[in-house]
C-alpha cells in the first residue's frame, strides 16, 4: 500500500512512518505538517491512504479532504485524533473516513487498522478487476470490445491475490513494457536495466533513477512474498486447488514453497528467510500473459 501522513506533529509523523515501514505495511509516498502543505503533493502523488490528523490549525483534516474531494482525489482517508467528540467523529465517517487512529500512537492499533484497510482495499481492487473482466467477456462479440494487455496481468495478479499490492503497478509496468518490445525470444533480459527504465519512465532522473531502482526491486520482492504466502496458504487448505496447482510450480521455486507451506502450517505466518526468484516470476507471467492475450477472442 502507498501511503501519506498529515499531521503538525513531527513526532506522530515519525513514529507512523516507522510503523508502516518497519512492519512491512507500505511505502510512505509523503508527510506534510499541515493541511495546506498537503494537498499538492497528494493530487500528484496519489496515495491509496492518507492518515490525516482531524485537529490541525488553518486547515482541519475534514477540511483538507473536502478540498481534496473537490480537486478530483480518488484515495482513502484514517484519521488520527485525540479527541473523542461524537459529532466530529460522525462527520468525519459521512465524508467516508476508513478508521480512526487514537493517539497517543500504539503500534498495535495502528499495525492492526492498517492491515484491515489493506484488505479492504485490495478485495475492492480485485472486484474491480473481476467486474471489468465480465465486462468484456459479455461484449466479447461487440467488435471494439477487447481485452487489454493489462487487463490480462491484472487478472493473473488478481487469482494470485496481490493485485493492489505495493508492488503489483511495478510488476504490470514491467510487463507491459516487455509487451510493448515484443521480445521475439520472450526471453526477460536484465531486471536492472528494467528497472531503472521503469524508474526513467516516471518522475525519476540522474542519481535518483538508481535509488527508485532499488526501491522498485523492493516492492517487487515484497509482492513476490505475498504472492507466495497466499499459494502456500492454498496448498495447506486443499493441495488439490487448481490455483495452487498451476501457479505453486510455474511462478515459484517449489521447495520454497514447500518450506513456506509448513510454516503456514506451523505457526500460520511465513517463514522470516525464504528465497525469491524474482526474475522466474516475471518471466512466467510475460509468457503465461502474451499467450492468454494473443488467444483473446478477436470479436
Amino acid at each position: 500500500m502507498r501511503y501519506f501522513i498529515v499531521d503538525d506533529d513531527a513526532a506522530s509523523r515519525r513514529m507512523l512512518k516507522q510503523i508502516i515501514l518497519e512492519g512491512d505495511m507500505g511505502v510512505v509516498l509523503g508527510e506534510a505538517d499541515s493541511g495546506e502543505n498537503a494537498l499538492e503533493p497528494i493530487l500528484s502523488s496519489d496515495p491509496d491512504f492518507v492518515l490525516i490528523d482531524l485537529l490541525m490549525p488553518d486547515l482541519d483534516g475534514i477540511e483538507t479532504m473536502d478540498q481534496l474531494r473537490r480537486q478530483g482525489f480518488k484515495g482513502h482517508f484514517i484519521m488520527i485524533s485525540q479527541v473523542v467528540n461524537k459529532e466530529m467523529i460522525g462527520e468525519a465517517y459521512e465524508k467516508d473516513v476508513e478508521f480512526f487512529i487514537n493517539k497517543p500512537i500504539n503500534r498495535i492499533e495502528v499495525q492492526s487498522i492498517l492491515r484491515k484497510t489493506s484488505e479492504r482495499f485490495i478485495l475492492k481492487k480485485s472486484l474491480m478487476t473481476i467486474r471489468k473482466s465480465i465486462l468484456h467477456f459479455e461484449e466479447e462479440t461487440k467488435e471494439e470490445t477487447h481485452l487489454t494487455m493489462k487487463d490480462v496481468v491484472l487478472s493473473i495478479l488478481s487469482e494470485m491475490g496481490i493485485v493492489g499490492e505495493v508492488g503489483s503497478d511495478d510488476i504490470v509496468r514491467i510487463i507491459m513494457l516487455l509487451s510493448e518490445r515484443e521480445e521475439a525470444t520472450m526471453q526477460v533480459p536484465s531486471l536492472k536495466g528494467l528497472y531503472e527504465e521503469i524508474a526513467s519512465k516516471t518522475r525519476f532522473s540522474g542519481p535518483e533513477i538508481a535509488k527508485e531502482s532499488k526501491a522498485i526491486e523492493q516492492r517487487i520482492r515484497r509482492t513476490i512474498l505475498a504472492a507466495m504466502n497466499n499459494i502456500a496458504t492454498l496448498g495447506v487448505v486443499d493441495y488439490t486447488n487448481p490455483e495452487f496447482e498451476y501457479y505453486a510450480p510455474r511462478y515459484f521455486d517449489f521447495a520454497e514453497i514447500r518450506v513456506a507451506m509448513k510454516e503456514v502450517q506451523e505457526s500460520g505466518s511465513m517463514p522470516k528467510k525464504i528465497k525469491v526468484n524474482i526474475k522466474k516470476f516475471i518471466q512466467v507471467l510475460f509468457v503465461d500473459s502474451m499467450d492468454k492475450f494473443r488467444r483473446k477472442p478477436s470479436k
